[in-house]
């Protein structure tokens, strides 16, 4: 059975605005990591597009970047989405029955699957399909941009912390319901 975690960059005082601020070097390769080892990614229309970017090259990547393209062309992807027409490689599109599709992919995967923005995460959060969060936590304060949570916080459980390039902390936190 799949674990669907949920994992994004936020600042200080809790907005998720990746125009705001980009991972330094050592996150990015924890990133890569990461991305290497999971078993898929699970996107809504907005966050799918802007990952989209990966799908092409760049001639002014570097190493980093190419392994990250790599990892993230290879996965599995789903798109929840009722606007898009059509997605591209390594992707399927989920239009309706959100719950049925996800605890299928729960159930017929092994591994890690990434949850990716905060509208689709409280949305997932809502089914209590998130089974962990990871809070990338930059010392930046933004005034603007997402929450990095939608909705209402669930209760949350801290079960691992980690600085990560100096200056980022990683905090780990289940649903308090698990134990």
């Amino acid at each position: 059975m799949a674990k669907f975690v949920c994992g994004m960059n936020v600042s200080l005082d809790g907005y998720v605005d990746h125009t705001g601020f980009a991972p330094g070097p050592g996150l990015f390769r924890h990133f890569i990591a990461e991305a290497e080892q999971q078993a898929g990614s699970i996107y809504g229309r907005a966050m799918y597009e802007t990952m989209r970017y990966w799908d092409d090259e760049h001639p002014e990547w570097g190493d980093d970047e190419r392994a990250f393209a790599l990892a993230w062309r290879r996965q599995p992807k789903w798109v929840v989405s009722t606007t898009l027409d059509a997605v591209g490689p390594n992707a399927t599109l989920i239009r309706d029955d959100l719950e049925g599709a996800l605890r299928k992919i729960k159930r017929e995967h092994a591994g890690e699957i990434e949850v990716a923005g905060p509208k689709l995460a409280h949305s997932v959060a809502e089914l209590g399909l998130i089974d962990e969060y990871r809070i990338y936590l930059h010392p930046a304060v933004l005034d603007q941009g997402k929450p990095y949570f939608a909705g209402p916080r669930p209760p949350l459980r801290l079960v691992a912390h980690e600085r990560i390039d100096g200056d980022v902390l990683k905090l780990s936190y289940i649903p308090a319901a698990i134990t």
